[in-house]
């Protein structure tokens, strides 16, 4: 079955920076778009980063545009997300996810997330 497993989050200090691991499986991942979303305590999930199938087109929410990075890599059916410069407001429990032509691979399926904590 579908599995997303996330994997380098952590503590840091504002101005740092981390990258985040997603291994998928269970679906033919060069198919899919993938996604980086969080999830800020009291907050609802939002979408942070999308990557197309192929890794030729990539999108940011405004609020991470030009500190964070979204890639793949088919070979190894895993994504990341490379973050710099981190905020305060970027705390959150980090999730990735797959989608194609609108449709999750795994409708209402969530891995268990990783935590990134941004604090001095």
């Amino acid at each position: 079955q579908v599995q997303f497993v996330e994997s380098g989050g952590g503590l840091v200090q504002p101005g740092g920076s981390l990258r985040l691991s997603c291994a998928a499986s269970g679906f033919t991942f060069s198919s899919y778009a993938m996604s980086w979303y969080r999830q800020a305590p009291g907050k609802e999930r939002e979408l942070v980063a999308t990557i197309t199938s192929t890794g030729g087109s990539t999108n940011y929410a405004d609020s991470v545009k030009d500190r964070f990075t979204i890639s793949r890599t088919n070979v190894k059916k895993t994504v990341y997300l490379q973050m710099n410069s981190l905020k305060p407001e970027d705390t959150g429990v980090y999730y990735c996810n797959a989608e194609r032509f609108g449709v999750r691979a795994a409708p209402g399926y969530w891995g268990q997330g990783t935590q990134v904590t941004v604090s001095s």
